[in-house]
């Protein structure tokens, strides 16, 4: 394959790497950089995580293909902004069911791989996840921030639980993105839209999370779309964050 000669220096992994370890990810990770420059985030260097629901109505996606689709987006977003072009999965349902490390040049079917060996599929309890996330934030050691993608299709059934690590975790360098596959008219969501308005100073220091939906499933909408809504209120955050001192 043929390498264009475009400037992509100040992305964390090259074009010429991904097109060496990930040849069927290079459309993605152009769309990709195409949001992250409009974004005005050429440059920052964040960690990016994944989350995925594995409650029992998420079946229908694990089988068709989204979740494994939405992985290689998330991923080709992280080779722009994570030089280690790694991204931590945790999959959840009524507790962590397991993670693992998505990387390049060893992304392909890993979600379903992994998903088919952890066993049922229970409930939605995303506090338990969130709590993953941060542990393995802590013990990484980094400084640098971090923007968790998190997909369900569905409110929390331990909606209070939820709210209370969302808001501590406000005090970290982590920007919670929440993205919602499914019915648009699922009343579920409407817990997961609150969460972007919950009051600031009084129930978190500042505003580090944000919902969209995306579509029935990911391959319902355009990658270009799905990535601008990713970023779209991270490059915000990341102002916040250190005007706060949250980021240094």
């Amino acid at each position: 394959m043929r390498v264009e000669a475009v400037s992509n220096h100040t992305s964390a992994v090259s074009l010429s790497k991904v097109v060496e370890q990930a040849p069927d990810l290079v459309s993605l990770y152009r769309a990709a950089g195409s949001s992250v420059r409009a974004h005005g985030l050429e440059g920052v260097r964040a960690a990016v995580y994944l989350v995925v629901d594995r409650s029992g109505s998420m079946r229908p996606y694990c089988r068709d293909g989204t979740m494994q689709h939405l992985a290689e987006q998330v991923l080709s977003l992280s080779a722009h902004l994570d030089d280690d072009g790694i991204v931590p999965v945790v999959f959840f349902s009524t507790d962590v069911d397991g993670s693992t490390d998505l990387a390049l040049g060893r992304h392909r079917g890993r979600i379903n791989k992994l998903h088919e060996n952890l066993g049922p599929m229970g409930g939605t309890k995303d506090h338990w996840a969130m709590d993953g996330v941060i542990d393995h934030y802590l013990v990484s050691g980094s400084h640098a921030p971090a923007l968790v993608i998190f997909q369900t299709d569905g409110g929390p059934t331990s909606r209070l639980a939820a709210g209370r690590y969302l808001c501590k975790a406000a005090r970290l360098p982590l920007f919670w993105q929440f993205i919602g596959f499914g019915d648009p008219d699922n009343n579920d969501f409407a817990f997961l839209r609150r969460l972007d308005t919950l009051a600031v100073p009084a129930h978190r220091v500042l505003d580090h999370a944000w919902f969209f939906h995306g579509g029935r499933t990911s391959q319902t909408v355009d990658d270009a779309q799905l990535f601008e809504q990713l970023l779209q209120e991270f490059p915000q955050w990341l102002t916040t964050a250190r005007t706060a001192r949250i980021l240094e």
